[in-house]
């Protein structure tokens, strides 16, 4: 039967898609209030969109219906849920986790991740993720990210390090760097010819 009236039929409601409404996926034309997840009805767009086969998801039930089954396949925030997937038709079979030892054959390894955390080298205290700042391959606090001589605070633009200590690349270059005429340092007397 020809199509008279118009543009393609919407692959949600079967109507008419005119171009202005229009929006493709998968070869497919939808109307923009159409295109929503079919399973847990949240609007989409280009950037959010799985398509399988005639059907469109979010990216998230998409991963729930059609993505990895089984423990260690969370994806993102997602993996954290208690969602079980029910209401999209899903069955989570859970198989029976092997018996572990108690005892553990190296105790340092866990003291050492959750026992004690690195420790800032100006002030000796412990560094956590919220205030750490990297310099010279060690974790800084960020009140401590300050230059050794003028107290500057650093950022990665202009930090130097040296034996362990920041230095602002001012502070550094008068210190330890090149010296002799030319460098903005006398070190040789000249004398004047007369």
């Amino acid at each position: 039967m020809p199509n008279w009236g118009g543009g393609a039929k919407c692959g949600a409601c079967e109507k008419t898609v005119y171009h202005a409404e229009e929006i493709q996926c998968n070869g497919r034309s939808f109307h923009k209030t159409c295109f929503h997840c079919m399973a847990c009805r949240k609007a989409l767009d280009s950037t959010t969109v799985a398509a399988h086969e005639s059907e469109i998801y979010c990216k998230v039930c998409y991963g729930r219906r059609y993505g990895p089954k089984g423990i260690g396949y969370g994806q993102g925030a997602g993996c954290l849920s208690t969602d079980t997937g029910e209401h999209l038709g899903l069955q989570f079979q859970q198989s029976p986790k092997p018996a572990r030892s108690v005892t553990t054959s190296n105790p340092s390894k866990f003291t050492g991740k959750f026992g004690e955390s690195e420790k800032c080298p100006r002030c000796g205290k412990s560094v956590y993720a919220a205030e750490k700042v990297m310099g010279g391959g060690k974790p800084w606090h960020k009140t401590c990210f300050r230059c050794a001589i003028c107290g500057k605070s650093l950022e990665s633009t202009n930090v130097t390090d040296k034996d362990g200590e920041l230095y602002c690349k001012v502070c550094y270059a008068k210190n330890f760097g090149p010296t002799g005429i030319g460098f903005g340092g006398l070190t040789q007397q000249v004398e004047k010819k007369e």
